[in-house]
């Protein structure tokens, strides 16, 4: 049966389309605007900054909390909520001046002591905090945290009155004002800790300082942020920041595409996508300081055997991968990221079917004859499903050897490694301070986030004998020796790729440029008008 259009069912269908191209927001639009519209693609697992180690919680509490420093232009540490910090002839004594202006949402003005109660709760054993490890260049955290003492007043970290805080090193470390950038070591106030207990990150219970605060939060769906008005720094140019939690990347373009979303990130870009997307001056792309790795389990056989890791690592073909993902990454077979001291491409293991099968042969799987059940778990978020069905196919290629494979939800799978590390799974690291110690010692022994269970002292001894040195050349020297044991000799991982950011951005939204560190700061985004340049374009 052939259905009549009626002129009513035109004018409708284009009226529809027309409205949700957001991309030509009007003048008048954009002065009623007053929120920032984004997808972050999965609830973040905590925002108890003492537990929290994923991008998506990070994310949040860079912009509803801050640190001492901050970083400013070209990564340069600059003061945040320290005014000042004075450093000792040693380098091993910080005295930070902390800000008389500073006050949490709910008035209280900020005090020294918020630092120490923060730093020492992370450190705590109880807390169960994978950041402890972070903070172990300050004089007995790392024997607190172990339990070697049980006084947390013998930890280097003291606050002298309201607005000095005194920070004890077991070494020098050059990198420490970076260190204090980030999340883990916020302040925190205890009696909002103790009083509400685990829902003292709620929206009606928390209380913040940064440039945006918590309003609410409906779990699996939107996170909202408001301006902050008791903020000491710049006030926020826009109002609110709106985040759903959507995981189909193809739901989460078509939301942008509509203009419902005014950024999407590669959380949100299907790969199939990319060669249209790239064609528009939305479409962004910046090189991360973020490796990709696959983790091996080295207490679950058969993966105890470092013969086994190097073939799944030499079977792996790195160009390939890179080329299925539309150049969302470079390859890399060492693990300090493209544009860090220590860069060595290289080192580790190159593809080599021929090796990798040598290798398996040795270890007493020829052909992977033999070869026990594995199953390969990764994240069920963005290009994840398309890199592991790769890595499976290359290894029933080039090994012989049928991997199964698992996903599960982002908060799922984080707890899943954390609690009982699988066999294999796929991982991923981003720099939280931009210098190599960040990503060496995420696999020394005492390290919360070093889900491989590998120990190796010689290793921790390089990555913290480097992380002393001050030449850079002899720097690089051990990272080196620490990467090849890492890579190449012991293999707890398999790198195989450092991210691409690749994002789409509204041409009416201004200060949000991407950058290595993947930091979006919510206060330097404002809307811009471009009515006139479009028009003129149009003309």
């Amino acid at each position: 049966m052939t259905k009549i259009i009626t002129p009513l069912f035109i004018f409708l269908f284009i009226f529809l389309c027309c409205k949700g191209n957001n991309n030509q927001l009007t003048s008048e639009d954009l002065a009623k605007k007053d929120t920032f519209n984004i997808n972050i693609g999965s609830e973040p697992p905590s925002l108890d900054w003492s537990l929290a180690t994923d991008s998506t919680s990070y994310l949040i509490l860079n912009n509803i909390m801050e640190g001492l420093t901050r970083f400013g232009d070209d990564y340069k540490v600059e003061p945040a909520l320290a005014l000042s910090w004075h450093v000792s002839e040693d380098g091993k004594t910080y005295t930070f001046k902390i800000r008389e202006d500073v006050y949490w949402t709910d008035g209280k003005p900020l005090k020294a002591e918020h630092f120490e109660y923060s730093w020492k709760r992370i450190l705590n054993p109880k807390t169960g905090g994978d950041y402890a490890y972070f903070l172990y260049d300050i004089e007995n955290a790392e024997e607190f945290n172990t339990g070697k003492i049980d006084d947390p007043e013998k930890v280097g970290v003291k606050a002298i009155d309201d607005h000095t805080l005194k920070v004890k090193l077991r070494h020098p470390a050059s990198y420490f004002p970076s260190l204090v950038t980030f999340m883990s070591t916020f302040p925190m106030r205890k009696d909002i800790v103790e009083k509400h207990g685990i829902r003292w990150t709620h929206p009606d219970n928390i209380a913040t300082l940064g440039a945006y605060s918590l309003s609410s939060w409906k779990h699996h769906d939107k996170i909202v942020l408001t301006k902050n008005s008791k903020y000491w720094g710049e006030k926020p140019k826009v109002e609110h920041v709106s985040m759903i939690m959507n995981e189909n990347p193809t739901s989460a373009l078509a939301l942008y595409e509509s203009g419902e979303l005014d950024y999407v990130d590669g959380r949100g870009i299907p790969v199939l996508e990319i060669p249209r997307l790239n064609q528009s001056d939305e479409f962004k792309t910046q090189l991360q300081f973020t490796g990709n790795y696959i983790a091996f389990n080295v207490k679950k056989p058969p993966f105890d055997n470092p013969l086994v890791r190097k073939a799944f690592s030499a079977a792996i073909d790195r160009e390939s991968t890179v080329n299925l993902i539309q150049g969302a990454g470079i390859p890399a077979t060492s693990w300090i990221p493209k544009g860090m001291l220590g860069y060595a491409p290289d080192i580790g293991i190159h593809f080599d079917p021929k090796q990798a099968k040598a290798w398996l042969a040795q270890a007493g799987y020829p052909d992977g004859k033999g070869f026990p059940k594995v199953t390969f778990l990764y994240p069920d978020v963005s290009s994840n499903r398309i890199i592991a069905e790769a890595l499976q196919s290359m290894w029933k290629m080039h090994l012989g050897i049928g991997v199964e494979l698992a996903n599960q939800e982002w908060k799922i799978y984080l707890s899943t490694i954390n609690t009982d590390p699988p066999e294999i799974h796929r991982a991923g690291w981003g720099a939280d301070f931009p210098d190599p110690h960040n990503f060496m010692n995420l696999f020394e022994c005492n390290s919360g986030n070093n889900r491989t269970l590998w120990c190796n002292p010689k290793y921790d001894s390089l990555v913290e004998n480097a992380a002393q040195e001050i030449d850079p050349e002899k720097r690089k020297g051990l990272y080196d020796q620490a990467q090849t044991i890492l890579t190449e000799t012991d293999v707890p991982i398999a790198p195989f790729l450092i991210s691409i950011q690749q994002s789409m951005i509204k041409p009416y939204i201004a200060g949000l440029d991407p950058d290595p560190l993947g930091i979006i700061l919510f206060n330097k985004v404002h809307f811009v008008d471009n009515f006139l340049d479009r028009k003129d374009k149009a003309d």
